[in-house]
């Protein structure tokens, strides 16, 4: 148990979202810091990774959003935690179908963990591609910024309503130096936000993304100045439940949250309906939220299949139906994963969302 000390830092007490960012990014111990964490060897997988098909479609929406933009003939790409790299690899490819796009973009990953970064460059091998771990070098001409399971990877807090009253739950080491749960009175500065937010009332237990909501406020702020959009797509809810969504997993399978902390991953559903009001509330349009099934189905991935399956031997198409089958079907991924689009100007149409 000695070993939960380093995530204390010296501290005695720490909220919820300031002790995960220590077990998941600590440059010494953090889970993302010291581990390759995607695919069958590692602890989950995502979309890029389930299908290629996925890659294609989100590559194939970015080109579609260019053109919408009038086809600039400077036009920024962004990927927020970027993963393995996959899918980037599947964007340049697809790319070069299409040269005046090709000659237009520009690639950058956003990555914080150099861990992750030498993973994504033995992947990608591009010098079309650039990591960066700020936006101040995205400039001349629009930018799309995208993010498939971003969010959810980025530390919550955690607070309960007594009567009116906020305290935000904390992490403690007991006698046994075990991690323990304690709930203190919440800074007036957190209640304030969190009771700015209509969605977020009249809840007994509320997660609010301060550090998640701190990274979008640099995104905004570099759409404003060049104009563009974001599209996140993650795992969340429409209507919140009073319930804790943190949670843990260990080689594809659940894990205690306070067990295995620095090996297992950590994340929480997405609150899609307090990201919406966060959008607005910052002067950014957003569309309709889609689930991931109708996005994908809007996008035409199955016709894309239909049409790549013709040349595939029955077991290839097999496969490629089974993995398609996990990214649409409402009790796997298609419902659970949400799609929202928040953008400037406010006069675009983009494909999907019509």
């Amino acid at each position: 148990m000695k070993s939960n000390l380093k995530f204390f830092k010296k501290k005695k007490y720490l909220p919820v979202d300031i002790f995960f960012q220590n077990v998941l990014y600590d440059k010494k111990f953090g889970y993302y810091v010291t581990k390759q964490p995607f695919g069958q060897k590692g602890d989950f997988i995502t979309a890029p990774k389930i299908s290629n098909l996925f890659s294609e479609i989100i590559a194939i929406w970015i080109i579609s959003t260019w053109k919408s933009f009038g086809k600039p003939k400077n036009f920024n790409i962004v990927e927020l935690g970027p993963g393995d790299g996959c899918l980037t690899k599947i964007l340049l490819e697809v790319s070069k179908k299409f040269p005046e796009f090709n000659s237009a973009k520009k690639i950058y990953l956003y990555e914080l963990s150099n861990f992750l970064i030498n993973l994504q460059k033995k992947k990608i091998q591009n010098d079309q591609v650039k990591w960066i771990k700020n936006f101040k070098d995205v400039k001349n001409g629009p930018v799309v910024f995208f993010g498939n399971e971003f969010f959810d990877a980025i530390p919550i807090k955690q607070f309960k309503n007594e009567k009116g009253l906020l305290f935000e739950k904390h992490y403690t080491l007991d006698k046994n130096n075990k991690v323990k749960e304690i709930f203190r009175k919440a800074k007036k500065n957190d209640v304030k936000n969190i009771q700015s937010y209509k969605s977020l009332k009249n809840l007994k237990f509320i997660e609010y993304p301060k550090y998640g909501f701190d990274e979008l406020k640099k995104i905004i702020k570099k759409i404003s100045e060049v104009k563009g959009c974001l599209l996140m797509i993650d795992y969340g809810y429409l209507k919140p439940e009073n319930q804790n969504t943190l949670q843990s997993v260990l080689k594809h399978k659940k894990n205690h949250l306070l067990k295995n902390l620095g090996k297992a991953d950590i994340t929480s559903n997405v609150n899609f309906k307090l990201l919406c009001e966060f959008f607005l509330k910052n002067d950014l349009k957003v569309e309709k939220i889609l689930t991931q099934n109708n996005f994908l189905k809007n996008m035409g991935i199955i016709e894309r299949a239909e049409m790549i399956g013709k040349k595939m031997k029955f077991r290839d198409q097999s496969n490629m139906y089974l993995r398609l089958k996990r990214l649409l079907s409402p009790s796997l991924m298609g419902e659970l994963f949400k799609v929202i689009l928040a953008y400037k100007p406010k006069s675009n149409k983009f494909f999907g969302f019509n």
